[in-house]
């Protein structure tokens, strides 16, 4: 048995309940990490446009009264592809078989991934309409998501969901619920787990939010076009791929013969969807980083 096991501590996924009507409404942890996230993004913007020193001859790509429009959109793209990736990424045959269910986004199912191409898409579009560098507001929505991610991962760790691996070390906590108590433990025995919710909290929200700010106010870092997203995209990716190793992999993964739930394998070594679907935002994200180095005078 795990002697050193650190019980999960009480907390729920609702903040409060009310009921109106004879219906329950509740304000749930997860929704309300959605909402401070994108407040704290929406000023983190304003603050670096007001900051025209912060940009390529001194000239923001856009007005600050202009970022409430450019939110609606992302908002939309992070639910629409959010909600897409899972479908398309972890579960395809399920909701091709079950498509009315695909729209069902309040029985949870919403993939980072799915969300960062809705947000590349739907501010890709908002920068051809409005004639705006895309580098440029790349790197402006870019240097404003970590808080959000933070938010996100405490959040699922608060709703204990999204566990790790079964672990010996001293930090592992015991999730409830039967599914995160399935170790394969004898009888009487508690599993503990990874809190790989909060490695990521703090490798994709803290510690990369704060290298962000510090290239974007320390090291000029939005005078060269696609250097924060660049650096955005491979930070995010290489937590990513180095948290999966003790997540524990979607249930629709797991197999007899493939225990460790890989996407992707040959001979019993592989990759997770995490750290497939992380390699292209890391390649990119170094292209983009490289690239962003070059002297040029053209907006990008």
């Amino acid at each position: 048995m795990i002697a050193l096991t650190l019980p999960f501590p009480d907390l729920t996924p609702e903040i409060f309940t009310i009921e109106l009507f004879g219906s329950q409404f509740a304000l749930r942890w997860y929704a309300l990490a959605y909402i401070v996230g994108i407040v704290i993004a929406w000023r983190l913007a304003v603050a670096a446009l007001r900051r025209t020193a912060l940009w390529p001859a001194g000239q923001p790509p856009m007005r600050p009264a202009q970022v409430e429009d450019l939110l609606t959109w992302i908002i939309l793209g992070v639910i629409l592809g959010g909600r897409l990736g899972y479908v398309l990424f972890y579960q395809p045959s399920y909701y091709l078989e079950n498509p009315t269910e695909i729209l069902r986004i309040w029985q949870g199912g919403m993939a980072f991934h799915g969300g960062l191409l809705g947000v590349i898409f739907a501010t890709w579009v908002y920068a051809i309409r409005n004639q705006i560098p895309r580098l440029q507001i790349a790197d402006l929505v870019a240097h404003t998501v970590p808080p959000g991610l933070l938010l996100g991962r405490l959040a699922n760790f608060n709703n204990a969901e999204l566990w790790g691996r079964a672990t010996g070390l001293p930090w592992g906590v015991a999730f409830p619920g039967r599914a995160a108590q399935s170790c394969g433990q004898a009888v009487g025995e508690i599993c503990a787990r990874h809190p790989s919710q909060l490695y990521e909290a703090l490798l994709e929200g803290l510690i990369l939010g704060a290298v962000l700010l510090w290239l974007v106010y320390r090291r000029n870092g939005l005078r060269h076009p696609g250097l924060v997203t660049g650096v955005f995209l491979a930070g995010y990716g290489a937590a990513r791929f180095m948290v999966e190793f003790v997540r524990q992999p979607d249930a629709q993964f797991v197999t007899i013969d493939n225990p460790l739930g890989l996407a992707w394998h040959i001979g019993g070594y592989g990759l997770t969807m995490g750290q497939f679907l992380s390699l292209p935002m890391i390649a990119i994200g170094v292209v983009l980083v490289l690239r962003s180095r070059r002297p040029s005078t053209v907006p990008a």
